[in-house]
């Protein structure tokens, strides 16, 4: 009997090392590793939609698209620790009152959830994004991070990453987007299979004219992000 318990012991340690060891070597390996590929591709490509994607270093991605896609998605990316506190509440002050379950989502959150999990708004999976979260953001620098995210990032049906999305939206490298390019691509972001970036219609416009105004602006924000280079 003391044998059997030893050894369930045993096996649950295993589980539980294994639980919390391997997101932490994932990771470490993707902190120098170009992500070849994420859950949510494999998904998409069940689907019925290819994957085209280039890995791109973030030296070669336009300025004006990092700055417009944390203008868009994170302003606060360059100062929280992987958790926007203020936005997070808001988002569940927004739920309690009978909304969906949604918003609050950091740079680094959203790229744990593209990273290692699945397009799914439970607790569970919100759960695990916020554990991940924390790997990341401890063993990432911030430049990392937001190179991780612009690599992996859906741009449209089976468009993955800043250089697939530049070259199939406006047939240019991503180096070489303008700021209102890179604002139109910021602001698809939220729904990328159903807004298009060279296809905006006034919503999208409209949204890209924002950011692209925030990102021009960004001041203490963009602290963590390389200077303006505008090409117009």
């Amino acid at each position: 009997m003391a044998t059997q318990k030893r050894r369930w012991f045993r096996f649950f340690g295993g589980m539980i090392a294994a639980v919390l060891l391997l997101p932490a070597a994932l990771t470490l390996f993707f902190a120098v590793v170009p992500v070849p590929i994420t859950p949510l591709m494999l998904i998409r490509s069940f689907e019925g939609h290819g994957i085209r994607k280039t890995w791109t270093p973030i030296e070669s991605i336009s300025t004006d698209l990092q700055r417009s896609v944390v203008a868009a998605e994170d302003m606060a990316f360059c100062q929280h620790f992987g958790f926007d506190t203020a936005a997070l509440e808001k988002a569940w002050e927004s739920y309690e009152r009978g909304g969906k379950l949604r918003g609050g989502s950091t740079i680094t959150m959203q790229t744990a959830k593209n990273l290692f999990l699945w397009p799914d708004r439970t607790f569970i999976r919100k759960g695990l994004e916020a554990w991940l979260t924390v790997y990341i953001e401890t063993l990432w620098s911030k430049p990392r991070t937001l190179e991780v995210y612009l690599n992996i990032a859906e741009w449209g049906p089976g468009v993955y990453g800043a250089e697939a999305a530049a070259q199939h939206h406006f047939g240019k490298s991503a180096a070489a987007l303008s700021a209102h390019e890179s604002a139109l691509l910021a602001s698809v972001l939220p729904s990328p299979q159903r807004w298009s970036a060279s296809k905006p219609g006034p919503y999208v416009r409209t949204r890209a004219e924002t950011i692209e105004y925030r990102a021009a602006r960004l001041g203490e924000y963009g602290a963590c992000l390389p200077q303006k280079n505008s090409k117009r």
